[in-house]
């Protein structure tokens, strides 16, 4: 495929910093690599001096490989394709003496990081999960700003910033300590590095001669000061990106860096890509006209070669069940008709928890689908507790479910009462629920361990009893009653909002059991051991679809879908509170939030349909939903809501109108 000439020209101009401002869809990865090929081919560069930056590492993947194949394996080697952090960690591999570090350092993630925070600050925060993470939040925050703890310290505007400065401060000196480095500190340490220490900075300009960044609307401010410490005075670089598609402020990047370049470097050249090669003209024309509404420094209007295409619509639901079953059943029928494959359809969504009645949905009607950006039904922890006590009840000997659950929720069985169990079921030949039952047990094991085994043994015998009793469902129910998971999931989540949802997600499991217990008109009732096994064998199909394309619908949130594109898109719950969501409304940040609602609409290539519910349960209470505003700033003559009459056209009003005054003359007539 030729370039067109505003990528023709992005890919030629080498000689000075050069902004390519690339709309939705307009082949902006195929510009950054046919630059690295003409600059390796035509201009005499090193493959080994070209990096190129993106934020994904499957984004880095991709483009690592078509590089590969555009240029050939052998003359891409040496090559730098890498996210941020990649970059910095490299960084600071080489340069760790410089920086006091010893050579073998650990990364922190999250989960470490708060297991530290909640150590170091016992005695100020008493283990609070809500200001944990509130610390961490604003500790990312200020790495991501390049202030360092001392700066903290001084910028702390009220005492709980102060608070947090000094803990900054505590936690910096410990991961110091223990050689250990955190993620932010991948982009915040090399570029303090770059900017305070003229040698190092002279090595990496010397050794980086030209830059490539893409998604650079993404950059946060030390993202942003890396690149320039890197470009220097030289500045031979290519930033791709567009501010239409700016998502992330709420991890701190900043739109408004693309605005910066220009001032911090005059000699900018700006380059529009302006031609989509994904959408038809009425998609595209929808998206334009819905993101004129946001202000513009850079205006570009993108334009399709490609058939007008056929109209947005608006399905309306009762509420998100009826949502949910009108999607699926728009799939199926839509999929019937056209004779396109499950493969061509996305559903996009503002929030993972309303992925959950989808799966339902698309579950109960035997559609495949793909669960992406989010974490899939059966692999939520909570899912994963309860399937493993339904397990542990059918088949007594799954130790692998046992020692998941034997001692969740807490019954005081720790990890050497378990170690103790584990050598005398080996040494009989028996699994670790049936040593439970064991005369000899109590030589090995404490009286308070053996009284508590015993009970949880006891109580998983008998609801298998009763199970096959005839009572199933009856036994499900007590099952998750008696062992008091509800009030276990409040004491552990990191909030009573994430608890709720947990326990939404257990209402829905236990839902889908009773129904393929009961059966209906389609399903023969099924035994307990049945419905084990059917829900396992779905779990184990998601996990082995998870890197296979596959023939299967695709789920995910509005964030994830960015970049990807689909022939068919759903965009459900275009609701006032869920897209723009409410916080964003509050904050009066509803800019961002149409930028969202602007990429959703420009991943469908072929069709378009929103859903929206007349009422929507919402923690406990049942809400009246208004159309999201971005519905009503479509071209209402391209969009066609189910509920109401199509718009008439000019002529057809006046046909219309014609036809009513000459049938008033024939009534006055009379």
């Amino acid at each position: 495929m030729k370039l067109n000439p505003a990528q023709n020209d992005a890919v030629h101009y080498v000689s000075g910093p050069c902004l390519v401002l690339a709309g939705a869809g307009s082949g902006k990865t195929r510009v950054i690599i046919n630059k690295i090929a003409y600059l390796v081919e035509k201009c005499g560069y090193k493959a080994r001096n070209i990096a190129a930056v993106t934020f994904t590492n499957k984004a880095a993947r991709e483009m690592k490989e078509r590089v590969a194949q555009s240029m050939g394996r052998k003359e891409a080697r040496g090559l730098w394709i890498s996210t941020f952090h990649t970059l910095g960690l490299e960084i600071i591999k080489r340069e760790h003496k410089v920086l006091g570090l010893k050579p073998g350092f650990s990364l922190f993630d999250d989960q470490d990081t708060l297991a530290l925070l909640k150590e170091l600050t016992q005695n100020e925060l008493d283990e609070d999960k809500d200001l944990l993470k509130a610390l961490a939040g604003c500790i990312s925050n200020w790495k991501g700003g390049l202030v360092v703890p001392e700066q903290a310290r001084k910028i702390a505007k009220d005492e709980q910033q102060q608070l947090f400065a000094m803990l900054y401060q505590r936690y910096a000196q410990h991961m110091k300590a223990y050689n250990a480095l955190d993620f932010d500190d991948l982009i915040l340490l090399p570029t303090l590095l770059l900017r305070h220490n003229e040698e190092v900075r002279t090595r990496w300009q010397t050794r980086i001669q030209y830059l490539l960044v893409d998604e650079y609307q993404d950059t946060n401010t030390s993202q942003y000061e890396m690149v320039k410490l890197l470009v220097g005075e030289r500045a031979r670089f290519t930033v791709v990106g567009d501010d239409d598609q700016s998502i992330y402020s709420w991890r701190g990047a900043k739109p408004q860096n693309l605005v910066l370049l220009g001032t911090d470097f005059p000699r900018l050249k700006l380059i529009k890509l302006e031609q989509n090669y994904r959408s038809s003209q009425r998609i595209l024309r929808s998206a334009n006209i819905l993101i004129a509404n946001n202000p513009h420094v850079y205006d570009k209007a993108l334009f399709s070669e490609l058939a007008y295409g056929e109209p947005l619509r608006v399905l309306i639901a009762a509420n998100e069940e009826q949502e949910a079953e009108r999607v699926v059943a728009e799939i199926v029928r839509h999929k019937f008709v056209g004779r396109t494959q499950f493969g061509d359809y996305a559903i996009l969504y503002r929030g993972n928890h309303q992925s959950r009645l989808l799966e339902r949905a698309l579950m109960t009607n035997r559609i495949p689908y793909k669960l992406s950006g989010g974490t899939s039904f059966f692999a939520r922890a909570e899912i994963k507790d309860i399937m493993g006590y339904l397990k542990l009840v059918v088949n007594p000997d799954d130790d692998n479910a046992f020692l998941r659950i034997v001692n969740l929720p807490k019954r005081g069985l720790g990890p050497a009462t378990l170690e103790r169990l584990g050598t005398f079921a080996n040494e009989k030949h028996i699994s670790m629920f049936a040593a439970i039952f064991e005369p000899e047990l109590n030589h090995y094991l404490a009286p308070a361990a053996m009284a508590s085994l015993y009970e949880f043994g006891r109580f998983i015998v008998d609801t298998g009893e009763s199970a096959e009793r005839g009572e199933p469902v009856e036994a499900v129910k007590q099952l998750i009653r008696k062992i008091n998971y509800e009030d276990y999931l409040y004491e552990t989540s990191t909030s009573a909002k994430a608890a709720e949802m947990r326990m939404k997600n257990i209402s829905e499991l236990y839902r889908w059991v009773t129904e393929m217990l009961q059966g209906d008109e389609l399903d023969e009732p099924m035994t307990l051991p049945e419905v084990v096994t059917r829900l396992t064998l779905r779990d184990m199909m998601e996990r082995n679809s998870e890197d296979e394309g596959g023939d299967q619908v695709q789920l995910m949130t509005l964030h994830a879908s960015k970049g990807l594109e689909f022939p068919f898109v759903f965009m459900v719950g275009t609701e006032e509170r869920i897209l723009p969501h409410q916080t964003s409304i509050d904050e009066d940040n509803v800019d961002e939030e149409r930028r969202l609602a602007y990429v959703g609409i420009t991943r469908a290539q072929r069709e378009l349909w929103f859903t929206l519910c007349r009422e929507r349960r919402q923690f406990g209470e049942t809400m009246r939903c208004e159309p999201s505003r971005f519905l009503l700033e479509l071209p209402q003559d391209d969009v066609i809501w189910e509920n109401r009459k199509p718009q008439q056209t000019e002529q057809e009003r006046m046909q219309t109108g014609k036809a009513n005054i000459s049938s008033l003359r024939d009534m006055f007539k009379k």
